[in-house]
């Protein structure tokens, strides 16, 4: 007999307004409690000290998490001259300093080079893996850390304001696997005046926008209150934007939810594709391939 899971089969997308000095999985686990989700998982994690979007799926939408992982990301962040840390933010140590600091014409100069497909190096505190041991507890533990460059995407890098000459504000939309802290590091660097971030804010995590977002002493005064909670998620389908669709109707969308393959119907049916969105009354019903005019379902929802 199949063991009964524990809490409710809520599903959705929850947009979270991280607080500072929250971890990621730390408010996971608060969402999971307040809505009493029986699975919960984020799309991309976020530093304690960094504040804003976290997306948090409830239940079905889980089965999405990659789609929104792969989303293009907006962060606004400030990056503080004269210092690079350890860490590359504000709480690593003083590793190289410098006295002077940048003009705006100077910054705004270097940053096409921080523009499309560019080579950037992790920071040495990250989660990446060295054989098989996080960077971030072998740079910890005093030991040489040495991460390779990658190539990651960065759609647009602006300057927003120089409120002093000791900080800048920026804005930044780029791939999943960018690191912002990175990006003081090396603008530092490049600069001669060295840098580390001071404030991080994740503004959007396509396909979500900042008006999505839920913070999170809403959710609590609203504890216990289901309905109410509820109300504030997105359909598990709303990560699937991307993706083109095909509406099936009552009959032929319980055949797919079975994992059965069925014949696509109609004279604009489509005779393959690749990856494809199966719904039924505009909800996702799976997610599949049409291949010789057959829809195969991959991913099955249960919504």
């Amino acid at each position: 007999m199949a063991r009964k899971k524990k809490g409710r089969p809520v599903s959705g997308w929850l947009i979270l307004n991280k607080p500072y000095d929250f971890g990621s999985t730390q408010a996971v686990g608060k969402v999971k409690w307040l809505f009493q989700a029986q699975k919960a998982g984020h799309a991309g994690t976020l530093d304690p000290l960094a504040t804003g979007m976290l997306p948090i799926a409830l239940g079905e939408a889980t089965k999405t998490v990659n789609y929104v992982m792969s989303g293009m990301k907006t962060y606004r962040f400030t990056v503080a001259w004269g210092a690079q840390t350890t860490t590359d933010d504000r709480e690593g140590e003083v590793i190289e300093s410098a006295t002077s600091r940048p003009a705006a014409g100077e910054i705004e100069a270097i940053l096409p080079r921080y523009s499309g497909d560019i080579q950037q190096i992790p920071p040495n505190f990250s989660a990446l893996k060295i054989d098989g041991e996080r960077a971030y507890d072998l740079a910890r533990a005093g030991e040489e850390v040495r991460l390779r460059s990658r190539e990651v995407f960065v759609e647009t890098f602006k300057l927003l304001e120089t409120p002093d000459e000791n900080s800048a504000v920026f804005e930044v939309v780029c791939s999943k696997g960018t690191y912002v802290r990175a990006f003081a590091r090396d603008l530092g660097r490049d600069l001669g005046c060295f840098g580390h971030v001071s404030t991080l804010h994740r503004v959007s995590v396509h396909p979500f926008g900042e008006g999505d977002m839920v913070d999170l002493e809403e959710l609590t005064v609203l504890e216990g209150d289901f309905d109410a909670l509820d109300n504030l998620l997105i359909s598990p389908g709303a990560a699937l934007v991307d993706l083109p669709v095909i509406e099936f109707p009552q009959d032929t969308a319980n055949r797919i939810r079975l994992g059965n393959a069925v014949l696509v119907m109609g004279r604009d049916a489509p005779l393959c594709a690749e990856e494809i969105c199966a719904t039924l009354n505009g909800e996702v019903v799976a997610i599949g391939k049409i291949d010789k005019g057959m829809f195969q379902p991959k991913r099955v929802f249960n919504t």
